[in-house]
């Protein structure tokens, strides 16, 4: 499955309301999987960003429709990045003309 990257700002409500994060972490847990997706990894970060998320998803859509839906909760922005894996990436390397 392809895999994404998600760069994850809390927005406003979600600093105030920061001791239910791991709750509303757990129910993005849940939408991912409800449209056919894995949470693989998920990091909380220092700096620019203030979490890293990695989750794999059968297509673009399917990404697409997770992140709108989390989203609409109103206590993270994201960033998302289709992302290749090593061996992808080796492969696309490959096939350069």
């Amino acid at each position: 499955m392809p895999t994404f990257i998600s760069l994850v700002e809390y927005t406003a409500a979600g600093i105030a309301n920061m001791k239910e994060s791991p709750e509303r972490l757990e129910r993005a847990e849940d939408v991912v999987e409800s449209m056919g997706g894995e949470l693989k990894e998920f990091y909380l970060t220092m700096g620019q960003y203030d979490a890293v998320v990695v989750m794999e998803f059968p297509d673009a859509e399917s990404a697409a429709q997770a992140a709108i839906t989390i989203g609409e909760a109103g206590a993270i922005e994201t960033e998302t990045l289709t992302a290749f894996p090593e061996d992808e990436y080796r492969d696309l390397i490959a096939e350069l003309p």
